[in-house]
């Protein structure tokens, strides 16, 4: 079995509304955290910035929450902006819903492949994994890595999931020899 793996390159942009311009693109840029603290209660948010405009705007993460709940670790990782904290909080889906964004990953992934793998037998069977959430149409993805058609995709590739939805979660397929 072969692996693929898909990696995140960079950071996605989010599909929202700016309330100056209109525009739907922000970005986290290098990744800001804000919390303030009321008493024993704490506020934490993920900045974001327009695109467009510059204006800066703020997702919530936590809304007065107790400052005991929080992990000591990733308060630290509020504080010092860790990178990969924005990251892992920027992918979640429920931050993605309370804050009503979307992420649009055009251009910040990357598919890993095995350099010498066309001299398997055949059929070739492979792993896709993620290493983090990226929505890949299954189709698109082998078209373009194998370098065919999504019509001889669909022929020649035996696949547990449907081809033409996104996914961001592992699949394996097969491939089968041209006839």
């Amino acid at each position: 079995m072969l692996p693929w793996v898909v990696r995140r390159t960079g950071l996605p942009l989010l599909s929202l509304r700016c309330v100056d311009c209109r525009s739907r693109s922000a970005t986290v840029g290098e990744g800001r955290f804000r919390v303030n603290a009321n008493g024993k209660l704490l506020d934490v948010w993920l900045l974001v910035r327009c695109v467009s405009c510059d204006r800066t705007s703020k997702l919530t993460l936590h809304d007065r929450a107790p400052v005991r709940s929080f992990d000591p670790v990733e308060l630290d990782g509020y504080h010092a902006n860790d990178p990969e904290l924005v990251a892992s909080r920027l992918v979640d889906p429920l931050l993605a819903r309370r804050n009503r964004f979307t992420l649009d990953w055009k251009g910040v992934w990357r598919l890993d492949t095995p350099s010498a793998w066309l001299d398997q037998a055949w059929p070739v069977q492979v792993e896709v994994t993620f290493q983090d959430p990226v929505p890949v149409r299954p189709d698109r993805l082998i078209a373009r890595e194998l370098g065919l058609s999504r019509n001889e995709v669909l022929r020649r590739v035996k696949c547990e999931i449907p081809l033409h939805r996104p996914t961001s979660t592992g699949f394996t397929f097969m491939v089968i020899a041209a006839d």
